[in-house]
């Protein structure tokens, strides 16, 4: 007979004389990990290394590799007793990125408290969701998640069998559920399983691997943690342990007092502000620097847009709606496929909207369309409707007796293979996508998007954008040119501006450094 059946046969007679067949898989990968005395007497852990973080939804192409944030330091802090975590990393970007892109993140969790902490010390708690999210990644290690699984007050259920692995569901105490694995043969944790949600992808079903395991003061740890998702599969975290050690000083991760009695911030709302820039056009200015414009056509209405999220999608459909009441809005030009514009996508569908993109967006579009959401039911869950798309190639007109808006695809940009422009020619209004934001820090393509405007005579008299401010084409060339004169000078003065509290979204400028 096979070790994996007599792995099972243990487990069915051990249930019989009073420990249920899941307690019994879980005692045993505690043996495993070192004993249960050991794993339940451990004090603190603490994991070195470093890694990728890939960056999900924000590829070049839909089917491209995605691009990686580089870990270079990475440190994992787990109090144990108190259920309190701290991940500090140091992370860079190894993409074209206008905004921060060498960035240090301080990421605390208090039992159910998370909290972030700046680089001058300060505390700001985070929203019950961000501590949803960092109970799990507390739980993403072999210890952590049979530690939570042998709590008294911890539920295991659904024992089964998945060829060499063994999977018990388990709803700790405070009530997140996850699904453990474990080796048949080994009885050593292979991963854990949890579920999140997105606006872009509804429900995720998350797995973090544990590999390579090595034996550390008589407990066995993993030196590779491997995060992916269900969706195409991807790796969202990918960290190589340099260096395992247990009951050493944690320090105090506990939440401050001013965090402790702070309420968690609620999710986002959006406000937005319908300016009237000429006949039959409008911008929908919203709040988190993701506008859209609107254009009026004789029976209808088009956005340019619907970007982050369903909650601002929502509130741009009524500000278009409050507008101009007297017709529908029934179309939706989407940029590109990056995930902060698309956020917004399934709140599209479910309003029976025709979604107008680069024709090779549209299977990626259906895909995002065709997921679950049963953690959060969105509106797409509780109305299911068809994505309606019609795919735009190198260029393409909207026009009627009312209104005549042109698309076309910029060629050859770094940040977007597939990206569109809109064009209104009789004002000579632009609407564009992130190729030019008045709050960035840098200006990375900005090259190539006024090759772009030139290649297809668009020298336009005000920019509509999604992100910034309305610009004319004189305005955005001098800000490039300021910016090319001196990259660093200017990305210090605009991070400066943005962290003074002057947006990254908002109404007033980046000012170029003075010489």
């Amino acid at each position: 007979m096979t070790k994996t059946f007599w792995a099972i046969a243990v487990v069915t007679m051990l249930g019989a004389y009073g420990q249920s067949p899941e307690l019994a898989v879980i005692n045993g990968a505690a043996d495993a990990l070192g004993g249960k005395a050991r794993i339940q007497t451990l004090r603190t852990l603490v994991i070195e290394g470093s890694g990728t973080n890939p960056n999900v939804g924000q590829n070049r192409n839909p089917d491209d590799a995605l691009p990686d944030w580089k870990v270079t330091d990475y440190r994992k802090t787990i109090d144990l007793a108190n259920q309190r975590m701290r991940i500090e990393q140091h992370r860079q970007a190894q993409f074209a990125f206008s905004m921060a892109n060498d960035v240090r993140q301080n990421l605390v969790l208090d039992g159910m408290i998370a909290f972030n902490v700046a680089a001058d010390g300060s505390a700001t708690r985070a929203s019950e969701a961000v501590a949803r999210d960092r109970r799990f990644e507390m739980f993403g290690n072999p210890v952590t998640a049979v530690r939570a699984a042998l709590d008294p007050a911890a539920k295991l259920t659904h024992l089964r069998k998945e060829g060499v692995l063994q999977c018990v569901d388990i709803t700790t105490a405070q009530g997140d559920a996850f699904a453990l694995v474990i080796d048949a043969a080994t009885h050593l944790p292979a991963s854990i399983r949890w579920l999140s949600s997105s606006d872009n992808l509804g429900d995720i079903q998350n797995e973090t691997f544990f590999q390579d395991y090595e034996i550390t003061s008589g407990v066995k740890l993993p030196k590779r943690y491997l995060t992916k998702i269900d969706f195409r599969n991807y790796t969202t975290a990918d960290i190589r342990v340099s260096k395992n050690a247990v009951d050493i000083d944690a320090g105090n991760l506990a939440a401050p007092a001013s965090v402790q009695t702070a309420a968690p911030p609620p999710p986002p709302t959006f406000t937005v502000n319908a300016v009237h820039v000429a006949p039959g056009v409008w911008w929908l200015q919203s709040t988190g620097n993701h506008s859209s414009a609107m254009y009026e056509f004789a029976d209808h209405l088009t956005l340019f847009e619907a970007p982050s999220s369903e909650a601002q999608a929502r509130a741009l459909f009524d500000a278009a709606h409050k507008a101009v009441p007297s017709k529908p809005l029934t179309e939706i030009i989407i940029s590109h496929h990056h995930f902060d514009h698309t956020g917004g996508l399934r709140a599209v569908v479910a309003e029976g909207l025709t979604i107008v993109s680069h024709k090779d967006n549209e299977q990626f579009f259906r895909e995002l369309a065709a997921r679950k959401a049963t953690l959060h039911p969105d509106a797409l869950t509780r109305h299911p409707m068809p994505l309606k798309f019609k795919g735009v190639g190198e260029s393409a007109v909207l026009k009627d007796k009312a209104m005549e808006v042109e698309l076309h695809q910029l060629k050859g940009n770094i940040h977007s293979g597939l990206m569109l422009v809109a064009w209104v020619p009789r004002y000579r209004f632009l609407s564009q996508s992130d190729m030019f934001d008045a709050y960035w820090f840098r200006y990375l393509w900005t090259a190539n998007y006024f090759e772009n405007l030139e290649r297809l005579h668009l020298h336009f008299d005000k920019d509509l954008p999604v992100h910034g401010r309305i610009m004319g084409y004189d305005e955005e060339r001098k800000m490039a040119d300021a910016y090319k004169k001196s990259p660093e000078a200017y990305a210090a003065a605009a991070m400066k501006f943005c962290q003074s509290g002057g947006p990254c979204s908002g109404a007033a400028a980046v000012k170029a450094p003075a010489k």
